[in-house]
C-alpha cells in the first residue's frame, strides 16, 4: 500500500517539476509561441515632421530628379515634442543618405522606392534619436517633383 502511495506521490512532483519547466522555457525562450504572454507595447504617437525633399537616384547613382515626402515617426508618447527641436538635424541626417541610395523605382525610374526610402528613414533617425525611441515610420505622401 505504501509502495503505491509513494509512487503516486513521485509522478505527482516529477510531472509539477517537468510542466513547471516547460511553461518557464516557453516563456522565456520562445515567447512567439505564446502571444498571450508578450509583453504589452508602450503608448506611442506619431511625431509631425515638416515636408521632405530628396533626390531621387537610380542603381547607377544618376539623378533622376527630386521627390517630395510627407512622412512621420512613430515615438514613444511624451517625447514627440522634446524630439521636435531636433528635426533639422534630422532632417540633415536623412539628406546625407538619400543622395546615396537608390531612391529611384519604378520602370521610368521616377517613382520614389519605398522599402528603400522606408530604410534610409529609419536608419536617420536610429542616428540622430537612438534605435530604441524610433519604433517605425510612417510615409503618408510620396511624389516626383
Amino acid at each position: 500500500m505504501s509502495n503505491k502511495i509513494l509512487t503516486g506521490l513521485v509522478m505527482l512532483v516529477s510531472g509539477t517539476a517537468i510542466g513547471g519547466a516547460t511553461a518557464y522555457g516557453l516563456i522565456n525562450f520562445m515567447p512567439q509561441v505564446l502571444p498571450a504572454f508578450e509583453a504589452p507595447a508602450a503608448a506611442s504617437e506619431f511625431m509631425e515632421m515638416p515636408p521632405v525633399m530628396a533626390p531621387l537616384v537610380d542603381k547607377t547613382g544618376k539623378l533622376i530628379g527630386y521627390g517630395a515626402f510627407e512622412i512621420q515617426y512613430e515615438v514613444p508618447k511624451g517625447e514627440a515634442e522634446e524630439m521636435a527641436a531636433s528635426i533639422p538635424v534630422l532632417l540633415d541626417a536623412i539628406n546625407m543618405r538619400t543622395y546615396r541610395a537608390p531612391l529611384a523605382g519604378g520602370t521610368d525610374s521616377v517613382i520614389p522606392s519605398l522599402g528603400a526610402l522606408r530604410k534610409v528613414l529609419l536608419e536617420a533617425g536610429a542616428e540622430v534619436y537612438g534605435k530604441e525611441r524610433i519604433r517605425s515610420v510612417a510615409i503618408t505622401r510620396a511624389s516626383p517633383v
